[in-house]
């Protein structure tokens, strides 16, 4: 009885934050499903008409849609190869007794708690600028004409960013994984003879294999949301080279203030993020079971 009642008071108490959650995530998923619906521009207010399916329609076959998905697919898949492959070595860099070890961690995981706008622009305007930016002078130094990287290569420069932003992350976690890997272990195989490349192969990358799944589970999440890098550097251009699905839509409702478009583009959005989300935690779920 004594159990029961204490149950009921702990959902009473729980009862106005679950209320007050659901209500800030509800009420906006419900009004974008409903402009979704209608044919609703900011441009000739008062004229709106419910236009059914339209909104969805005309989304789905822009050649730019297409063209996002393709270029947000590559935005998620540089920077997830960038950042696992540079996290597990600068894990096994940091896990090692270097002078200054402490100093050098902080430099390394500093990236993560700089803010997207000011990253994009710091690489916009100090590193990658053609005409004043570092690496303008490295490939003045060495007799070469500086790259215009937003206008030659803006998805490629967008993916170096944002993996710059998030290396640190991927570091941190399997540097935490990599350090609870037994040093009996590591020593058992290198007294059997196993040389550097066979202990990381056959030992310590099986290892981080957890740790890999849930960086790349967090980190897609995140990524397919980018846009204040896009929005920093290369405002989504030349044309739709660096759209991304998150632009495309901030284009359609601030740029072509089409609200009923772009909502429709936002639940577009939701539902395919909510797809490769439960396939990434299908995929979590039988790694750690393993």
């Amino acid at each position: 009885m004594a159990t029961q009642q204490s149950r009921t008071l702990a959902r009473f108490m729980m009862a106005p934050s679950v209320i007050v959650l659901l209500t800030w995530m509800i009420v906006p998923l419900a009004l974008t499903l409903w402009f979704s619906f209608q044919n609703y521009n900011l441009l000739n207010p008062g004229m709106q008409s419910f236009a059914g399916l339209f909104n969805y329609e005309y989304f789905l076959t822009d050649p730019a849609f297409i063209q996002s998905i393709g270029n947000t697919l590559l935005l998620v898949g540089g920077v997830l190869v960038i950042t696992v492959v540079g996290g597990i070595f600068l894990a096994l860099l940091l896990d090692q007794p270097i002078f200054g070890q402490g100093i050098v961690r902080i430099l390394v995981i500093s990236p993560f708690f700089i803010m997207p706008p000011v990253a994009a622009l710091i690489w916009k305007n100090m590193l990658m600028h053609p005409g004043y930016g570092i690496f303008a002078r490295i490939a003045e130094t060495f007799g070469q004409r500086p790259v215009d990287w937003f206008a030659q290569f803006p998805l490629f420069s967008i993916i170096l960013i944002v993996a710059w932003q998030w290396l640190p992350f991927a570091t941190l976690i399997l540097l935490t994984a990599l350090q609870s890997l037994s040093e009996e272990q590591k020593e058992a195989a290198e007294m059997d003879g196993a040389n550097a490349l066979s202990r990381f192969i056959y030992i310590i990358l099986p290892h981080l294999a957890r740790a890999i799944t849930v960086v790349i589970l967090i980190q897609t999440i995140f990524l397919l949301g980018i846009f204040a890098e896009v929005l920093v550097t290369t405002n989504g251009g030349p044309g739709y080279n660096s759209t991304n699905l998150a632009f495309l839509v901030y284009r359609t409702a601030l740029l072509s203030f089409d609200v009923g478009g772009a909502s429709a583009g936002g639940v577009i959005a939701v539902i395919l993020a909510n797809i490769v989300a439960i396939f990434l935690m299908r995929a979590v779920g039988k790694n750690l079971d393993a």
